[in-house]
């Protein structure tokens, strides 16, 4: 119909060809010229027969959830409507209460009995951050940083061409669902607190030479005078006894401070890996892990232009300095 009509036809003689009538064709048409041609070629959502169903069986067979429990039970709690459930019928009930039964979902419990003392310890720093920044910017010759780093960055390609966005066919960029893997990047990252300057490496791995490595460039890049205080996790790199033979070299200069076991999101630097994987890293596509390198370090430069602070709200009302 859709191409009858394209090629000038017209409505009456699309409706004889198709064997239906002139209705039929200017909704279908209708819809093609409103929500575009994929829309037209799909049913839209209709009322359906009135649902014999109430919203009290509905709520009952959220408690029940099995289908055999519902239809043993059905008579006898007043839900005679429910006696011959079927797993389809259950299913669209659960669906459309957005209750998923049969998956399961994890959460993690406190396991750091200094969890909270650890915290503390993080917020603390974020209040003198920000104590200091309203002092006219004076850092008293130190700095703080955010650091993790974003291992796992998949060098992804396409195996066909983009198809560019066109009006009333393709609203949204085309992408094929296949792609081509070259391997992964580690990005070692820490975000000055006071300017917002970003600090990065680009490395194939994340362990300690890395990390050294990227204390090495933090101590090249700040005055040989002031002291460089780093928020972290515990992780390996971090501890290793490469790194804290590193640090004896350089005394007085680094300070760590480490967030609580599974408190990673107590770390701004996190606030700026998920900006950067919404802005840039989702859609990219490369040819290799060396562009794929190059993309990344071209984005920090440009973040570095025109740096954003990040502030710190959680429970920073509560600490005091």
């Amino acid at each position: 119909m859709l191409l009858a009509y394209a090629r000038g036809e017209s409505i009456s003689s699309i409706a004889r060809k198709e064997q239906t009538d002139r209705p039929v064709v200017e909704r279908c048409v209708d819809k093609a010229l409103s929500g575009g041609i994929m829309t037209a070629l799909r049913d839209l959502a209709r009322s359906g027969r009135p649902s014999v169903i109430t919203d009290e069986d509905k709520a009952w067979v959220m408690i029940a959830q099995l289908a055999r429990h519902i239809r043993e039970y059905a008579m006898e709690n007043a839900h005679p409507s429910l006696t011959r459930m079927g797993k389809s019928g259950l299913h669209n009930i659960l669906a459309g209460a957005e209750i998923r039964a049969h998956k399961t979902t994890y959460y993690l419990e406190k396991r750091d009995r200094e969890f909270e003392e650890k915290m503390a310890q993080v917020l603390v720093v974020y209040k003198e951050v920000q104590q200091q920044r309203k002092d006219e910017g004076d850092q008293e010759k130190r700095t703080v940083l955010s650091y993790d780093e974003k291992p796992g960055i998949q060098a992804i390609a396409n195996v066909a061409p983009d198809l560019a966005p066109a009006s009333g066919r393709y609203p949204t960029w085309g992408r094929d669902h296949e792609y081509k893997r070259h391997g992964t990047l580690s990005l070692l990252a820490g975000i000055d607190l006071y300017d917002g300057h970003i600090l990065g490496l680009v490395r194939d791995r994340h362990r300690s030479k890395e990390f050294i490595e990227f204390l090495t460039l933090a101590d090249l890049y700040y005055p040989a005078d002031w002291k460089i205080r780093i928020i972290l996790d515990n992780h390996s790199s971090h501890i290793s006894k490469e790194t804290m033979r590193w640090l004896k070299g350089k005394p007085n200069r680094f300070e760590f401070i480490y967030t609580p076991k599974h408190g990673s999101w107590l770390n701004l630097i996190e606030v700026f890996f998920s900006k950067m994987t919404r802005a840039f890293l989702r859609s990219l596509r490369v040819t290799s892990k060396t562009e794929l390198k190059q993309r990344i370090e071209r984005y920090l430069e440009e973040v570095n232009i025109a740096p954003v602070v990040f502030k710190w709200k959680y429970k920073l009302d509560e600490v005091m300095v």
